[in-house]
């Protein structure tokens, strides 16, 4: 079931009352949801809320709160992507699935091998949000995750804000995900960037800055993927490691 973000001062006592007009548009109107019918609320705080309405009218709809828990919803590690953005639907495609797989928040950089030039870029982010914010809705994420502004590889790991940094870059490394895990394994609270590029791969100067920066270079394998098949194994590879093997 969808999850619909409200804010905690909506509350009040055991009622929550939905007057925003996005939220109020969908549930009323596209949804056409009933009084007696049950809504999935989360706020600011990660608490969920299981609710039943009982009262629509023209301008807001009021809920009871039925129960109420912190949303497990979430990693508990922060992870980014820093990625090349793709044309059209395979960028989208790669937005989506990321949020559903519990990104904090992807950083679109510039490439030597990008498939868009900045300025197409630019115009794209707030898309890309949107998209971010609906896929959380439909996968009941805790927390909607954040596309940042356009950047480049040696600004954005000059800043130093994370505590580990990996680079996929297939056809130049023999080294795994589970290879790295084992030797530097990610720890609860921890930031861990993941780095993959453009359907073209990195430049020669590019392979440079990851060496620059003591950036591990991995592999997701002896099989060539598209790039946005490769955004989804390599975050999917890295939940699985850190679920099963980690968890410090």
């Amino acid at each position: 079931m969808p999850h619909f973000f409200v804010n905690s001062s909506d509350r009040i006592e055991n009622k929550i009352v939905i007057s925003d007009k996005e939220n109020y548009n969908h549930i009323a109107r596209s949804l056409r949801a009933k009084k007696g019918e049950n809504l999935l609320l989360i706020d600011e705080n990660q608490i969920q809320y299981e609710t039943v309405i009982t009262d629509i009218d023209k301008q807001k709809i009021e809920v009871r709160i039925e129960k109420n828990y912190k949303s497990e919803r979430d990693l508990d590690f922060n992870l980014y992507l820093a990625q090349s953005p793709l044309r059209s639907d395979a960028q989208n495609f790669v937005i989506e699935k990321a949020t559903e797989l519990g990104i904090r928040g992807v950083y679109p950089v510039v490439t030597d091998n990008c498939a868009l030039n900045p300025a197409v870029i630019n115009k794209k982010t707030e898309k890309w949000q949107k998209i971010m914010y609906e896929a959380s809705k439909q996968c009941e994420r805790a927390i909607v995750p954040k596309c940042f502004e356009v950047t480049g590889l040696e600004k954005l790991l000059k800043a130093k804000t994370f505590d580990k940094v990996v680079a996929f870059c297939e056809r130049n490394s023999t080294l795994t995900f589970h290879d790295y895990f084992v030797q530097s394994p990610v720890k609860s609270g921890e930031s861990l960037l993941v780095i993959i590029g453009p359907e073209g791969g990195f430049s020669q100067k590019e392979f440079e800055i990851f060496d620059s920066h003591n950036i591990p270079k991995l592999t997701l394998g002896n099989l060539i993927l598209k790039a946005e098949t490769a955004v989804t194994v390599a975050l999917g590879n890295i939940i699985y490691e850190y679920q099963n093997h980690g968890k410090n």
